[in-house]
């Protein structure tokens, strides 16, 4: 059977716009998929359907859509996407206004049940995170068109995999493989060179998006179109692999993927076979994606310039001690940011930044009295005085939280064109996740000289979020490196390098297959990226801040 060639035209709600038309136009495909939810997009699209509840969907997706489905039509090419977010049947009705507007003969249909909202009072959304078998069905019934609401990004690939390929529950190793694929090619260009930590080794200016080759056996080539951006290598599906994952088992609807058996193999430019995936039953449960409003907030940046910074943090922080103290909010954080530089240049490289954040249920308390108390200061606290910019009445935040429920509770259910609607079944076969035990690690270096100098030298790290945790995954590219980074870059190494992850619970989940580690960080973005609770709120860089950090290296891997 020949391979079914899948790409992919986005990897969130904003990605590049002509993306679709690059894919449809670049070269052959069989289905090209969009991925358009994250975290941050359901509470989004949660108070989108508040202002409208006819909203809640990707509007972006629609409009591409109605560019380039005549020509998904002529060049026989399936869409799939998860641009449904929390009204799936909404968009389906819109595509299909659209193609008979256009005149386009299609079929669209769609998958519901994610929706558990009513089962979680105080919750914006709530929705679990269904498989790709829903997916299958509408298109083994012969849809063009396939819309969802919250599915795993995976599902995008596993669902039409498991319609070509006639897949059951039960192929465990071929579902396992489809998700290793389809966990590649869910956030676009990463798996092309963009957000690449050794992005100097090709021209990363404009990527081309990825299209994975799937064989009827699970293995696959991630590749792009000819002619695109950006490059495809062992190093940047890597990079992409251990993007917000954890441990070996990575647990998903309709398998747990063992990233542990993974083979990456340069098969020519721009070409990387994966091989050797294996699978597992999925676990009983489903993961559900809970967002809430966790109150409003409030900021404000003063810019302090020159000599006496500490000491002109703590004016600034006593003069704001009484405007605190008369509503005093449930959270109040200060963070001094020494952006500056003795001696420096010019301006802005001389100055620091202190910024205050507020938090509390209540907007008045966060509002106005604060920005006030600030702006009072301007011809009365220290020289230089002036901040970023005028701080505001405050803006609601978000909260994240993870629970799981049965898959038996779980109404899973394609409905295709007709109307008709096709109940799909929970798994029959499950297992419950247990840690994977650590394997062997390989002969250490031998002593010889090093020298102090940065991890990124040596080593390729891409960090993420998954609600309030992060994960750091770190590879090298070498046998040799590989031997120094297992037995160096320890938990307690890597706490000594990032300071701010000394007090959390870190795991550390080796992967000798892909020459990696993936270190999980609980707790670092507090009730996850909505709510704001750090500078980084999606842990994007905090891989680039390890690989900044010095160590002593082995001069022969330098």
């Amino acid at each position: 059977m020949t391979a079914l060639r899948i790409g992919n035209a986005s990897g969130f709600y904003g990605d590049r716009s002509d993306a679709m038309r690059e894919m449809l136009t670049g070269g052959e495909l069989d289905v090209l998929t969009g991925d358009y939810l994250a975290e941050l997009t359901m509470l989004i699209l949660g108070r989108d359907r508040l202002k409208d509840p006819s909203a809640g969907y990707a509007r972006t997706f629609l409009g591409q859509l109605e560019e380039c489905l005549g020509l998904a039509h002529d060049r026989g090419v399936r869409i799939v996407t998860n641009a449904g977010g929390l009204n799936p049947a909404g968009l389906a009705d819109a595509v299909r206004r659209a193609a008979d507007r256009l005149g386009i003969p299609v079929r669209v249909a769609h998958v519901e049940g994610d929706d558990l909202t009513a089962r979680f009072p105080g919750s914006l959304t709530a929705h679990a995170y269904l498989g790709g078998f829903g997916i299958a069905a509408c298109l083994r019934e012969g849809a063009d068109v396939v819309v969802t609401g919250r599915v795993t990004d995976a599902a995008l690939v596993t669902g039409p995999a498991a319609a070509h390929f006639g897949w059951a529950p039960t192929d465990h190793d071929r579902l396992a493989g489809a998700v290793v694929a389809g966990h590649v090619l869910e956030c676009g260009a990463q798996a092309t060179g963009g957000n690449y930590a050794f992005f100097r080794a090709g021209d990363v200016r404009r990527p081309g998006f990825p299209l994975a080759e799937l064989h009827e056996d699970g293995s696959s080539v991630i590749t792009k179109h000819p002619g695109t951006g950006g490059f495809v290598d062992v190093g940047t599906v890597t990079a992409q692999l251990l993007y917000e994952t954890g441990g070996a088992r990575y647990a998903g609807p309709d398998v747990t993927a063992r990233l542990d058996t993974v083979r990456l193999a340069q098969d020519g430019p721009d070409r990387v076979r994966i091989t050797g995936v294996r699978g597992e039953a999925p676990p009983p449960t489903l993961k559900v994606g809970r967002s809430r409003l966790g109150g409003h907030r409030n900021e404000v940046v003063f810019v302090l310039t020159g000599l006496d910074i500490e000491a002109k943090a703590a004016l600034v922080r006593e003069q704001m001690a009484d405007a605190l103290a008369k509503s005093p909010p449930r959270e109040a954080r200060w963070e001094l940011v020494r952006t500056d530089r003795p001696d420096a240049d010019t301006e802005e490289t001389a100055s620091a930044l202190l910024r205050l954040v507020v938090r509390d249920p209540e907007q008045a308390v966060v509002g106005r009295a604060l920005s006030g108390a600030a702006v009072e200061l301007a011809l009365a606290s220290y020289p230089g005085f002036h901040v970023l910019a005028p701080p505001g009445k405050g803006s609601p935040y978000g909260v994240f939280e993870a629970a799981y429920v049965p898959q038996d509770e779980v109404g899973h259910a394609a409905v295709l064109d007709d109307g008709r609607r096709i109940p799909v079944p929970p798994a029959a076969d499950t297992l419950a996740l247990d840690d994977v035990p650590p394997p062997a690690l390989p002969e250490p270096l031998p002593d010889g000289p090093a020298r102090r100098a940065p991890l990124g030298l040596v080593a390729g790290a891409r960090s993420g979020d998954k609600g309030g945790d992060a994960n750091v995954g770190v590879w090298v590219r070498t046998p040799e490196a590989w031997r120094w980074l297992a037995h160096t870059l320890t938990v307690d190494r890597f706490r000594e390098l990032l300071p701010e992850s000394r007090e959390l619970p870190v795991t550390r989940h080796v992967l000798p297959g892909l020459r990696a580690l993936n270190f999980v960080v609980e707790g670092v973005l507090g009730a996850g990226v909505a709510s704001q609770a750090r500078f980084d709120p999606q842990a994007k860089a905090l891989g680039e801040w390890l690989r900044s950090r010095h160590l002593d290296i082995p001069e022969a891997l330098l």
